[in-house]
């Protein structure tokens, strides 16, 4: 099943109203493979065991070029264009998230989920430098995601991570480089 999370604020808790949609899923998601190591995160997937308390203060950002596609391991391929994250899974589907439809308010901290079997990414912004997205899963096993952005520092740009697989969902949370938790989603079942 895709699930498809969004939230806005500072200090954001399980309390949140999130914009939920749930699409069916077009294909069965195939055995989650290692993360592509073309980034310098993705050898961070080790601090999966640490709490965020532990876990370095921040990760570092990959500039990318619009359009430049990006391996996100699994069969997965993410590239951004000004108007938002495009990506492609092992079916070969074209998704879209804007980040010009009004749907997110990058003047304050932004985080959004999107879901496909083990495989997860979104977009986060803000007006904060951004230090790192973790996502939980109900094991309370903690994978730090890769982070990618455009050049210039457009105040937005798309996290992705794989995680193992669960019957349940997980929760998303995105930090400051200074460590602060802007943004947290919570693990929602559907």
């Amino acid at each position: 099943m895709k699930k498809y999370l969004l939230a806005a604020g500072a200090a954001v808790t399980a309390a949140v109203a999130a914009a939920v949609l749930a699409a069916p899923a077009t294909a069965a998601a195939p055995a989650p493979t290692a993360p592509s190591l073309t980034t310098p995160t993705a050898s961070l997937s080790s601090l999966s065991s640490l709490s965020p308390d532990a876990a370095a203060p921040s990760a570092a950002v990959r500039t990318v070029r619009s359009g430049e596609r990006v391996d996100a391991g699994g069969g997965y391929t993410i590239w951004l264009t000004r108007q938002g994250k495009h990506w492609t899974g092992p079916d070969g589907f074209e998704q879209f998230r804007s980040v010009v439809d009004g749907n997110l308010d990058l003047t304050r901290p932004a985080l959004s989920h999107q879901g496909e079997g083990t495989f997860h990414s979104g977009v986060y912004g803000g007006p904060q430098a951004p230090g790192r997205v973790e996502v939980t899963d109900a094991e309370g096993r903690v994978t730090r995601a890769t982070l990618l952005q455009l050049p210039g520092r457009p105040g937005w740009g798309v996290w992705y991570a794989h995680t193992a697989p669960s019957d349940r969902d997980v929760s998303v949370a995105f930090y400051a480089r200074d460590g602060r938790l802007l943004v947290e989603l919570p693990a929602m079942d559907f």
